[in-house]
Parts: structure tokens; sequence; C-alpha cells
């Protein structure tokens, strides 16, 4: 009898929305899924630097592996190949890489499970595996294509909710994540939701309620006496 191998890693079967901002140089990654925080494994975003979606069977140290490899000057498509020589078990993975000059790359591993794949195209990586069909990756690149005169943060939540509109994965999605970073070592945006039956509008109700005093919360960092606007 052949012997099994473990393979390291969570299995997350997602579709997800990497992506640059060609005018405000902002990066951010957008993400649904059917397991549980989403948000903790495998958005990673670096302002000035790029961002990074590892999934499927993710290693999240892939994610942070990326991020460093593009701090040191590495294009996306550079760091995407360091990245799958580090890692014996890259077939098992869905990784997407923006770098800070909008190039975009992207793997999805034989192993993942279908239908699974990317869209990679300047400034976006659109990706997802274990979904009811290719539409979820093609909706959420129409999507992003066509917002370029919206902020980040609003173009990648309207791209997840494309994809769930399109059919989304088997099973549904249980869980969802919104980060975007513009200036500053920490987020613009940083949203998540898990386990609720539709984590997507979930998400965009929190987005909306952020709106209003996302700008605030970054201003008044060095103003620490500055008024709190009334929605804070």
């Amino acid at each position: 009898m052949p012997s099994v191998v473990a393979v390291p890693g969570f299995e997350v079967n997602t579709f997800s929305i990497v992506a640059r901002c060609e005018r405000t140089g902002m990066l951010g990654v957008g993400q649904a899924t059917h397991a549980y925080a989403v948000g903790a494994r495998c958005p990673w975003v670096r302002a000035g630097i790029g961002a990074v979606a590892t999934q499927a069977t993710t290693d999240p140290r892939l994610g942070r592996l990326a991020l460093n490899l593009l701090d040191l000057g590495y294009s996306a498509s550079r760091a995407l190949a360091e990245v799958a020589a580090s890692d014996p078990h890259f077939a098992h993975r869905q990784v997407g890489i923006v770098d800070r000059d909008g190039n975009a790359a992207a793997q999805t591993g034989a192993a993942n499970k279908d239908w699974a794949g990317h869209i990679a195209e300047r400034n976006f990586v659109a990706m997802g595996n274990f979904l009811i069909s290719a539409r979820t990756v093609e909706a959420m690149a129409e999507s992003f294509r066509k917002t370029e005169d919206l902020e980040l943060d609003e173009r990648l939540m309207r791209a997840v909710e494309a994809g769930r509109d399109a059919g989304g994965q088997h099973k549904g999605q249980r869980s969802a994540a919104l980060v975007v970073h513009h200036r500053e070592v920490y987020p613009w945006v940083d949203l998540r939701v898990d386990a609720h039956h539709e984590p997507v509008d979930e998400l965009r109700r929190i987005f909306t309620l952020f709106q209003p005093v996302k700008e605030y919360m970054t201003v008044r960092v060095p103003n620490p006496d500055m008024p709190m606007p009334a929605d804070a």
C-alpha cells in the first residue's frame, strides 16, 4: 500500500482579488471562502511593497516570504518563482502577487480542486479554487476593470460581490476579508467576517459603516486631540 504524505497547510477553497490602484498606489486583497477565518491566513499586504493572497491548501508562511522578496526589489513574477522553489508542496497551493509597480503573477497548482484558475493582468490577480465555475473569477476581473475611478477598497468589495453573485464556490461562503494598505505600516482598511451564513453581505455592511471614519482613524494618529466625527 502506498504511503500517505501529510501536506502542511490548511485547506481554504477561496476566491480572491489581489490588486493595486494605479492612481494612489494603494494595495489590497478581497476574499471570501467556505472555511473559517480566511483573513487570518490568506491576505498579505505591505504599503508600498505589494499584496499577496495564499490559498487552496494554504501555507501562510508563503505570504510573508513573498512580501519580503518584494521588499528586496523582486518583481511579482520573480517572487512567485522563488516562493514556488521554496515549497515542495506547491502543487497544492494557489498564490497571487501584485507588486508596487502593478506587475501581477499567479499560479494555480495542479492539485487544486475544480474549478480552479486565475486571471493575472496589470494591477490585479483574480483567482479561485473549488469554484462552481470559471465565471466567478471572470466576474471579479470584469468588475475590477470597469471601476478604476473608485477607491481601491470599494473596487475590491465590488469584485468579491461579483464573484459571489456569479456562483462563488461549492458549499457557499462562511468567512470574508478586505485588507487595504496605503502609506502607513498599518492598514487603511482591515475588515473581517467569520462564521456567518452570508459573509460577503456582512462585510459590505461593516464596510459601509466604516467609510465615514476610515480617514479619521489615520489622520488622528499624529493628532490625538482631533475631535471624533459623530459616526466614530
